[in-house]
Parts: structure tokens; C-alpha cells; sequence
């Protein structure tokens, strides 16, 4: 088969390396560098290798808990069945996996997770080490690549999709092929402030929906609790968290208790927003304090983040340093089966752009870089074989909406007029449609957004194009979350009595 997988991170080449290897011809497009996107910036690890007392049985309850019951137990089954040969590969293709003395693979414990579970590469440099390693991997290979081109459109023909539509400088291309792996990652610069790196516009949803794909669970975003909250977005791995660090307030009290038995452990989404009502009340950032690791083991377990911090001022071995949490992953995305088939017949999507079942409605910690890598082999499996997507049961028994077409103008890609500019959007996601949501909240920014799509065009420009991308990701995204009136996992809705009280103003990062 002539496949095209469009994407280049972990999920785009496990995809790209295994569908060459059983065969098919492909072509990798990325719209940057080989291997740009969001897996060189991961620095947590790989859950998925399990020691004494650990199975894949309790790291399938934890991802289950995590989801808060919105998790489908088949499509974690597969995650974590296949997960330790997904790191057995890793190791095989290159990544040097942390080891101690004797040469036992380093496993680290992150929040929400009972045991520790996790690989790490360098410490804090997980994803770039994947990067680099599959990369190099493709090139051995020989597998043709296409850089610096964006996806605008699927080609669909009689139903199917047979191929793409690129932008590449001021050049419009079609490439055609047998099938589509989707593995563009999500949507991170849909908010003011992410740890998504700057090509991260939702394009490949956004394509799916153009062309009719059903699309789920865009109400679930991850905002990642511990930004350091001073200069540009960097992360603060969990991991950190993980190996014992605490969160204080101005009181130096370990205030997450208050919202969480586990405290610094609870899930991601608990954390946040336990550190944007403290911040609300106490008008200054939370602080978390590592100094009980002291200064040899942060430099050796965490040697980015211990230069970064120091680079901006801070000696985090001495002191506790300010965060604030960001946006920094999407739960939902093109929905698929396990075996990352769309609802449309020859497109696949697997990564962060796939709502495969396995998160729910949170994201468990180090299952990302797991999931890109066990579906995208899953979905290279399946090329050739008869086209067959098998819904996922709670699909249609969920309350909240799964887009489809005629949820946007089915073929057009819109120009946004000088009434709309990105940061405006990303200000108005941020405050209305981030951590803490209301329906007057979610309603002010359905109409504004609407209303700046009303007023577009047809776009020229690779800016354009990404703005419209995020413009039609808004609007799914504010019309999911209103659909769901609950709370649950990272969708949370403000009570009446919350909502008279004043918005929480948020450090900025």
C-alpha cells in the first residue's frame, strides 16, 4: 500500500517505521523537522515496565481511575498488553533508558500511579532521546520525508479518503495515497499559556472534521499543574513531584490536601486547579519545593530542568520556585477503534490528534508517550486489512456531543478578518474554556467565536491556515464543554454559589 503518515513524533514513526517494515511504501509530512512536535519535549518517561508487586492489571486500574470512568477498559487493555514490548522496541531502536549500577532499568513513580512503573531517558530528557532515536531510525530506513509542509485538507473520494492536501512556503499540493495516518498531535496554542511547542494548532482534527470525521471528548484538556512561573512556558516534570517534592502556599503549608488524600499525587486536574484557587486567594503563585532531594540528586535526576531554573534565576536545591499550571494535553481528538481507525474509511489517527478510549476524561501521567507508541504500531498493523471501525460502546451513551459534520462549514477552511487576532482567541480559551468553567463563561465565548468565523475567508497563509485550524477547534471545543453540564476529571463546571464569587486572576507564565 502507498501510505502517508502525516506527523513526526513518536506516535507518526512507530507508525511510519512499522507499516515500512511490513512492506507498504510511505512517505512521512511533517510541518516542521523530522521529528519535531511535542515528543522531543516530553520530560517524563514511559509507564508500562513493571517490577515487584506491579502488573499491568494495576496500571490498567490506575489509567481507569484516572479517566474518571470515562476510560474504555478495552482500548486500556491494549495500551498496557502491549506496552512492554512497545519499550522493548524503544531499547532496541536506540533509547537508553536510565539503568542503575548493576544495569536494571531506573523506574520512577509519577502522580495518580500506585507503583513505580516509569522509564526515563537522561533523567528529565525522555522524549528527546525517542526523538532522536526514531529518527535516526527512519533515516536508516530510507523512508521518504516531506518537511516544512502543512496539512490543509483531506482528499476524500466517494467516501473514502485517498490522500492530502499540502501547503508547503506559498505551494498547494495533493499527494494521493491508499491510506492517511493522522499523527499531527493536538491543540495546545488554542490557550494563552501551554507547554505545547508553537506548531501545535490542532490541524489534524481540524482537517478530520472538515472532512466529516467524528471527533469526541474535546471538553477534556489537560492543564499541566507545575509551569515554572517566571519567564517562558517550561515545564516542571511530575516526575519531580513523583520523587517526593511538595507544593506550598505563602503559609509553606502543603495546601493540595485540601482537595486530594494523595496531595501532590492526585491527578493533574485536582492539582491545578488546588493551585489556581490558592493562587486566587493568596494573590501569589504556589511554590514547589524540592530541596529535601538536595542539589546531587536534582542536578542527576533532572539536569534540564536544574539548568533552566538556575538560567532564570532560581537555585531550587535551596529554595522552593513558583509555578502555575498550563495547557499542555487533549484527552479527545478524531475518534478511533484500537486499531486507530476513523469513522471515514482509509484515515487513521493515533497520538495526541486520536481520541483512542484509553484517557477518559484525564490523562494518567507517562501514558502519552505509551499510547503514541503502542497505537501507532496497532494502526500500521492494520493497513491492508478490510476496512472495518468498530464504535467504541460508551461513545453514544456519553452526554456529550461527538462532532461531526455539519458541526462546521463542511469544506471551507476560513480566513479570519481583522476583527480576530490569535492571542485574543487564546486569551478568551484561557478564561473561559480552560480550568475553571461556567456556562455564562462558555456561552460569551461560543458567540465570540462564532461570530469572528462569520467573518472569514479563504486562507493563504501557513499562519492563516493555523489560525483557522484553531477558530474551528474553539467553537467543538466551547460547544463540548457546554454539552456537559457535570463535572468530571478535567472538565470542570463552577457551581451557582462558585460562580458569584470573583474569577481566579492566573500567574501568568
Amino acid at each position: 500500500m502507498n501510505v502517508l503518515v502525516v506527523g513526526s513524533g513518536i506516535a507518526g514513526l512507530t507508525a511510519a517505521l512499522h507499516a515500512h517494515e511490513a512492506g507498504h511504501a510511505v512517505t512521512v509530512v511533517t510541518k516542521g523537522e523530522l521529528g519535531d512536535g511535542s515528543t522531543g519535549y516530553a520530560q517524563g518517561g514511559v509507564a508500562g515496565m513493571y517490577g515487584i508487586g506491579d502488573s499491568k492489571e494495576q496500571h490498567a486500574a490506575d489509567t481507569l481511575t484516572a479517566g474518571a470512568g470515562l476510560s474504555e477498559a478495552d482500548a486500556v487493555d491494549a495500551l498496557v498488553t502491549d506496552g512492554v514490548d512497545r519499550i522493548a522496541e524503544l531499547i532496541a531502536r536506540g533509547v537508553a533508558f536510565d539503568r542503575d549500577a548493576e544495569g536494571s532499568l531506573l523506574l520512577g513513580r509519577e502522580a495518580a500511579h500506585s507503583h513505580a512503573r516509569i522509564v526515563h531517558a537522561g533523567g528529565d530528557a525522555t522524549g528527546a532521546a525517542i526523538a532522536r532515536a526514531l529518527v535516526a531510525a527512519v533515516r536508516r530506513a530510507s523512508i521518504e520525508v516531506i518537511d516544512h509542509a502543512l496539512l490543509t485538507d483531506l482528499v476524500v473520494v466517494e467516501g473514502a479518503v485517498r490522500g492530502i492536501r499540502l501547503l508547503r512556503g506559498d505551494h498547494v499540493s495533493e499527494l494521493s495515497a491508499d491510506a492517511v495516518i493522522l499523527a499531527t498531535g493536538g491543540a495546545g496554542h488554542l490557550y494563552a499559556h501551554t507547554t505545547n511547542p508553537a506548531g501545535t494548532t490542532g490541524d489534524g482534527i481540524a482537517a478530520a472534521l472538515r472532512a466529516g470525521a467524528a471527533v469526541a471528548d474535546l471538553e477534556f484538556v489537560q492543564f499541566h499543574p507545575t509551569i515554572l512561573s517566571a519567564g517562558p512556558a517550561f515545564l516542571i516534570s511530575e516526575a519531580v513531584r513523583g520523587e517526593g517534592a511538595t507544593l506550598l502556599d505563602e503559609q509553606g503549608r502543603r495546601f493540595v490536601f485540601d482537595s486530594h488524600p494523595d496531595g501532590e499525587l492526585a491527578p493533574r486536574d485536582v492539582v491545578s486547579r488546588a493551585i489556581v484557587r490558592r493562587a486566587a486567594v493568596q494573590g501569589t503563585p504556589a511554590r514547589l519545593d524540592a530541596t529535601m532531594l538536595g542539589r546531587t540528586t536534582l542536578t542527576r535526576r533532572f539536569p534540564t530542568i536544574d539548568r533552566v531554573t538556575r538560567e532564570r534565576g532560581f537555585d531550587w536545591s535551596t529554595e522552593p520556585i513558583p509555578v502555575t499550571p498550563a495547557a499542555h494535553y487533549l484527552m479527545g481528538g478524531i475518534v478511533t477503534d484500537l486499531h486507530g481507525r476513523s469513522t471515514i474509511p482509509g484515515l487513521f489517527a493515533v497520538g495526541e490528534v486520536a481520541r483512542t478510549g484509553v484517557h477518559g476524561a484525564n490523562r494518567l501521567a507517562s501514558n502519552s508517550l505509551l499510547e503514541g507508541a503502542v497505537f501507532g504500531a496497532r494502526a500500521a498493523a492494520a493497513l491492508g486489512e478490510p476496512w472495518r471501525f468498530v464504535s467504541l460502546r460508551s461513545l453514544n451513551e456519553r452526554a456529550a456531543p461527538v462532532v461531526e459534520r455539519g458541526a462546521h462549514r463542511r469544506g471551507e477552511t476560513p480566513r479570519l478578518s481583522s476583527h480576530f487576532s490569535r492571542a485574543a482567541l487564546q486569551q478568551l480559551m484561557w478564561d473561559h474554556v480552560g480550568l475553571l468553567r461556567s456556562e455564562e463563561g462558555l456561552r460569551h465565548a461560543l458567540r465570540t467565536v462564532r461570530a469572528w468565523r462569520a467573518r472569514a475567508v479563504a486562507p493563504a497563509t501557513l499562519a492563516e491556515h493555523e489560525d483557522a485550524n484553531l477558530l474551528l477547534l474553539a467553537e467543538a471545543t466551547a460547544s463540548a464543554a457546554l454539552a456537559r453540564p457535570g463535572s468530571v476529571g478535567a472538565h470542570y463546571r463552577l457551581s451557582d454559589a462558585e460562580t458569584r464569587t470573583p474569577a481566579p486572576i492566573l500567574e501568568t507564565v
